[in-house]
């Protein structure tokens, strides 16, 4: 591996993107958990089973990090 390379996939959210997405599990802090392409985003105020409208907030290297778009 090269100097700089990163390793593991990129993300493929952006912040600020949207996204409609089903919460498929609660994490140790008690935020909704959705995947979108396989990335990890945890949404607070959710729970298991919401179908919620998302909107990225934060990304970090293996997970992201959204609110509930109320509209």
């Amino acid at each position: 591996m090269q100097y700089g390379e990163r390793r593991g996939p990129s993300s493929p959210l952006n912040v600020g993107d949207t996204y409609d997405v089903k919460i498929e599990d609660v994490g140790r802090e008690g935020d909704g958990i959705a995947r979108v392409e396989g990335f990890v985003v945890f949404v607070p105020n959710t729970k298991k089973g919401d179908s919620v409208k998302i909107r990225v907030t934060k990304i970090s290297r293996r997970v992201g990090f959204a609110e509930v778009v109320t509209e």
